[in-house]
């Protein structure tokens, strides 16, 4: 199958709950790579690569996060998949 890739920026209670981590677990699970990183404006940013039907259950996953988070809203567009992690990092 071809690899897309989407970039997700992920409002709300997102920092400091293990949202990074848990969506590591996650793309792992599921078969992404790309990465997740906290934003100096409080969201996470989500690279996500990998076959259609994975990205889907990872945006899904996206709106819920792990159950400390309180997501309000998910942002996805479009991403280059030039450079993309052979696995999926957390930074």
């Amino acid at each position: 199958m071809n690899k897309t890739c989407r970039r997700y920026f992920v409002s709300g209670k997102v920092q400091g709950v293990f949202f990074r981590a848990s969506t590591a677990r996650r793309a792992v699970k599921i078969g992404i790579t790309g990465y997740a990183r906290n934003l100096p404006d409080g969201r996470v940013e989500v690279l996500a690569c990998g076959d259609e039907p994975a990205l889907a259950t990872m945006e899904e996953w996206l709106w819920h996060g792990p159950p400390a988070s309180r997501v309000t809203a998910v942002e996805g567009t479009a991403a280059d998949c030039a450079e993309v992690p052979a696995a999926f990092e957390t930074a």
